[in-house]
């Protein structure tokens, strides 16, 4: 199974990690996999493109993670939450609907 954690801190997201795989297909052919990826990876394209203070990511096969600086300002932390936000949006929606090969976890501290 395919799972995504999403990690708020004092309100806002602060990181989100991908790992596994959905199942549904082979490798480099699962649809839901392919799906994951689009959204996650376009965050993080998002964030790159539009904030000051860049976030920390790492991508490898079957496993991604993304994390915003500490002590973000304002401007940033608004532009982060609005891309990162629209981010769990979809994957929750993608988890709807393919229940049974994905998973999103959200965590608030």
């Amino acid at each position: 199974m395919l799972e995504v954690e999403i990690k708020y801190h004092q309100g806002y997201i602060q990181s989100f990690s991908v790992a596994g795989h959905a199942g549904f297909s082979s490798e480099g052919k699962d649809i839901y996999c392919a799906g994951v990826s689009a959204v996650t990876q376009t965050a993080v394209l998002g964030l790159i493109e539009h904030m000051t203070e860049k976030p920390e990511y790492k991508i490898e096969k079957g496993w991604m993670n993304c994390e915003l600086p500490a002590g973000l300002g304002k401007e940033d932390r608004e532009k982060a939450q609005v891309i990162l936000s629209t981010m769990e949006k979809g994957l929750l929606s993608m988890e709807q609907a393919y229940a049974g090969y994905m998973k999103v976890l959200v965590r608030r501290s």
